[in-house]
């Protein structure tokens, strides 16, 4: 897992610890250390800790006219054992939504498994987002996630599956990837005339 890094193809367009703004802001990363782990796994240092043991994260992209940000995940997302949602939702969602951000994407092509507990930390996001026309997408989330998260109805919550798993975003921009997104996302919820 060591050798996963965040996407970093677009740090000329945003780097979250120099943007004010960001709840990493002037965070200082050490390449020479690897220090932080999922299991008995050492990932790369690049990746931004959120208080859980086993689910970290890569805000890529916010732009706050657009309302919208673009944040890559690895690791296990357990609601289980450690309220990663909770983590999630309290110490960065929050943080970016008082900011003006109501649309998210989120990357979990390396979200490895997913274990649940309740809804209510994704429905009071859900609510939120949706009370300022906002949305959150899930793109390129593994078959077995995707599954795991829909027993419990969390496809009401979030858009994902279909188009959203088989998206090859590295080959756009982050302003153009956030369109596409929408695109989908809108013409999915009928929003498009």
């Amino acid at each position: 897992m060591h050798t996963i890094e965040p996407y970093y193809a677009w740090r000329n367009h945003y780097v979250a610890s120099e943007d004010p703004r960001s709840p990493f802001f002037e965070r200082v990363y050490n390449e020479m250390s690897y220090h932080m782990k999922i299991y008995d796994h050492y990932i790369h240092p690049q990746w931004d800790g959120i208080g859980s043991q086993t689910l970290f994260i890569k805000i890529l992209w916010v732009d706050y006219e657009e309302e919208s940000a673009i944040i890559e995940l690895l690791g296990e997302w357990n609601d289980c054992l450690h309220n990663d949602v909770m983590r999630l939702k309290r110490d960065i969602v929050d943080c970016l939504q008082n900011e003006g951000i109501c649309k998210f994407i989120l990357i979990g092509e390396n979200v490895l498994n997913f274990h649940h507990s309740d809804d209510s930390y994704y429905e009071e996001w859900f609510e939120e987002v949706t009370d300022r026309d906002g949305w959150i997408a899930l793109l390129n989330f593994n078959q077995h996630v995707l599954e795991d998260m829909s027993t419990i109805d969390l496809d009401s919550y979030f858009v994902m599956g279909g188009e959203l798993s088989e998206f090859g975003w590295r080959t756009y921009g982050p302003d153009q990837l956030v369109n596409r997104v929408r695109d989908c996302v809108e013409n999915r919820l009928g929003l498009i005339g």
